[in-house]
């Protein structure tokens, strides 16, 4: 299983998921965690049936699991710096290469602790089925 991992290390307004990937990848050695760049194409990341995700989302103040990406708000593009990940995912649906995703949201300020915790029960759900 592999899990891709979103963020900006630079802000502290997303940096959130690449903060926990250290304590989530000792936790659970079998899952591949993978930093990506939002901005990149995400097409030769896609493996499986269905595509994992961690990331920030703002607008929540608990972990919420997205599956549809219309929920995904996205912003108009100017330049390339606007291509974000909610754009990558709607486009790669829209040309049949996402089947299927399963984004945990992250708040954007939540304890990490908490966080690690509530990660942590949700993958060991997934990885029971």
């Amino acid at each position: 299983m592999k899990i891709l991992v979103f963020g900006n290390p630079l802000s502290e307004k997303d940096n959130l998921a690449l903060k926990l990937l250290p304590k989530l990848k000792k936790k659970f050695p079998n899952i591949e965690f993978k930093e990506i760049d939002p901005s990149e194409s995400l097409e030769s990341e896609i493996e499986q049936e269905k595509l994992f995700a961690l990331d920030v989302v703002h607008g929540i103040n608990k972990i919420k699991i997205i599956k549809d990406i219309e929920q995904l708000k996205t912003n108009k593009i100017y330049t390339m710096h606007d291509f974000d990940l909610a754009l990558n995912l709607k486009l790669l649906k829209k040309v049949g290469k996402l089947k299927e995703i399963e984004i945990i949201g992250v708040p954007v300020k939540m304890n990490e602790r908490e966080v690690i915790k509530k990660i942590s029960t949700y993958l060991h759900l997934i990885l029971r089925k």
